[in-house]
């Protein structure tokens, strides 16, 4: 990623790593760097892949973003049939909640853990 910018000869500033899901729209980073935008402090947003920035609606996204007079490039740009397109979509949304299902069962466990604590004090 940043061999990419500098090929181009441009000035890369900041780096901003988020970990989190194209899925979720709620990620710290991600929300400040669109912030950013809003307040005109950025010309150019590189991603090493769409589906990796968002998910779904990176077309909107994209024009949003050029709206506010900020390019948004994608380094590894695949090109992908509908079919695969798909495929990948479906993957995404099956891992985001099997993801939550498995956080729900140590939430649960956690709560069975606090009313077995509590029947002890009762």
């Amino acid at each position: 990623m940043k061999v990419f910018p500098n090929a181009k000869g441009w000035i890369v500033d900041e780096v901003i790593e988020d970990v989190g899901s194209g899925l979720n729209y709620n990620r710290k980073k991600w929300n400040q760097l669109l912030e950013e935008a809003q307040r005109q402090k950025i010309s150019r947003i590189i991603i090493a892949h769409k589906d990796r920035f968002v998910r779904f609606g990176y077309e909107w996204f994209k024009r949003f973003l050029k709206g506010l007079g900020v390019e948004v490039v994608v380094v590894h740009n695949e090109k992908r049939s509908p079919e695969q397109e798909l495929v990948q979509d479906l993957i995404s949304i099956i891992h985001v909640f099997s993801s939550r299902i498995y956080g729900l069962r140590k939430y649960k466990k956690k709560l069975k853990e606090d009313q077995d604590v509590k029947s002890i004090q009762d």
